[in-house]
Formats: C-alpha cells, sequence, structure tokens
C-alpha cells in the first residue's frame, strides 16, 4: 500500500539504533526524506542503509535532544535540505532498570531530560514548522510502562506518561491546523542483533536488561507468546504518520506490546 510518504521530509530522534532504526528504514521504504539524530557512526550505518531501501535522502545530524538550540539547528538542516518537516517522531528514550529506591536525583534528571524535556525541545520546534503550513504528523515513542506501572522503572514511566498526556493536549491544540499528534506504547521490544545498537543505547549491554531466560519468561506471559522486535513498533509508527492511511487519526495512545497492555 503507498501511504502518501513519498518525498515526504520526516525528522527521527534516536534514529540510529534498535526501534528508531528500524522506524527510519520503514519510512525510506516508503521514499520519505530523513534526518536522523544522535550517535553520529551509528546513525550514518543506518543512513546507508536507508539509502538502500528506498530513501530519497537520508542525513545525520549530531544533536542532543535535551538542548533546545541543538534541536532547532537539527530541525533548520531538515527545512534547508528537504524544504520543510512533514513528519516528528519522537524515538529518544533511555532507561536503566532499577526499583526506585536504588535511584538518586542525577539519575531521575537524566531520565527526565532525555524522555520528556526532549520530546518537549522538538514537538515545539516542529510546531513553529508545521503550524504555518497547516499540516504535520507527530508520533511519539511511549511504552507500556507508562499504562501499566512497572518495577524497575518508576521515574522512567512517569516520564513516558507524561509524554501520554502532553501529546494529547498538544493534539487538542492543534488538531484546528491540521496537525495530528499520537503516542506508540512498546511494550519489552529487543534488538534483531548486536550490530543494530550504539555504545550509548540502553539495549548496548544486552544483560543489563534482560537476561535471557527473564526474556522467555516475559515471552510466555504474553498472550502472542512472542517478544516485540523493531519492526512492530516501525510498522505503527510509519502507519500513524500516513496522512493518506491515519488521516483521522489523532490523540490516540497506542499499545504494540503482544497484548501486555489491553486498554479500551
Amino acid at each position: 500500500m503507498d501511504l502518501g510518504l513519498k518525498a515526504k521530509s520526516v525528522v527521527v530522534t534516536g534514529g540510529g539504533s534498535n526501534i528508531g532504526r528500524e522506524i527510519v528504514l520503514g519510512f525510506a521504504a516508503e521514499g520519505a526524506n530523513i534526518t536522523i539524530d544522535i550517535d553520529p557512526e551509528q546513525a550514518e550505518k543506518t543512513a546507508s542503509l536507508a539509502r538502500k531501501a528506498g530513501s530519497g535522502t537520508c542525513q545525520v545530524i549530531k544533536t542532543d535532544v535535551t538542548d533546545l538550540a541543538q534541536v532547532q539547528a537539527m530541525f533548520k538542516a531538515a527545512v534547508d535540505k528537504f524544504g520543510g518537516v512533514d513528519v516528528l517522531v519522537n524515538n529518544v528514550g533511555w532507561d536503566k532498570l532499577l526499583f526506585f529506591t536504588q535511584t538518586d536525583p542525577e539519575f531521575w534528571q537524566k531520565i527526565i531530560k532525555i524522555n520528556f524535556v526532549g520530546n518537549l525541545n522538538c514537538t515545539k520546534t516542529a510546531l513553529d514548522i508545521m503550524i504555518p503550513k497547516s499540516a504535520g504528523s507527530i508520533v511519539s515513542i511511549s511504552s507500556d510502562a507508562s499504562r501499566q506501572g512497572e518495577p524497575r522503572e518508576a521515574v522512567y514511566g512517569g516520564m513516558k506518561a507524561a509524554v501520554n498526556s502532553f501529546m494529547k493536549t498538544v493534539a487538542r491544540e492543534n488538531g484546528r491546523y491540521g496537525i495530528r499528534c499520537n503516542v506508540v506504547c512498546p511494550g519489552v521490544t529487543i534488538p534483531k542483533e548486536a550490530g543494530d545498537v550504539g555504545g550509548t543505547s540502553m539495549w548496548s549491554k544486552m544483560d543489563d536488561m534482560f537476561t535471557a531466560d527473564q526474556l522467555e519468561k516475559v515471552a510466555k506471559a504474553l498472550p502472542l507468546r512472542k517478544i516485540g522486535r523493531p519492526e512492530d513498533i516501525a510498522s505503527a509508527v510509519v502507519f500513524l504518520s500516513s496522512t493518506k492511511a491515519a488521516g483521522y487519526i489523532t490523540g490516540q495512545v497506542l499499545s504494540v506490546s503482544g497484548g501486555y497492555s489491553m486498554i479500551g
């Protein structure tokens, strides 16, 4: 199905690794022009794959999304090269699995900045570009930890819940401009292979996240009996980004988690 994304300008934050990489490749297959940020070496690998997959053009702009000036510079590069920004995917996220009593304020601030402040910076900058054109789509990657409450993800889950609420409000405020805002909540989603993540990824040391035995137990507990893969999330993101396929969908929080979360 042609989703009408050919030659559209798409910004994907955290586009170098795991879910971000597959999101980039999903847009590339639709012929979009893509701007990705963060780990330059890992992002360049993804950009190369995107070009082979059919992307019109894929550029890498090193950006710290917690720094508004850097975010603005990244979006300017997208506008200068592709004439605007049609789609933003707020994908950057980071966590370390710890019980709340094991964490401290320094850890809290890191989680808050990466998972929420980065989203604020990118969304505000995208809206400044999209509103004058009365068109645009924003998809933020949250987590089912935001909907269920998950041990060892207290602050992360809290920030992702903030993302859910924030995106609903932005959807209400900006629907009048033809801008749609939605959220995708993955469950446990693991890289296909070690080379799919960079050194800054939360998945760079798999055993720090889940052991093989733990992953097996997670899979058995899910209705679909399998762990999520990055392409599962990417398909939902690309769909929601398409005005042709999802043009009457906004303000929604969609769990893509093998049935872990079933919220009506």
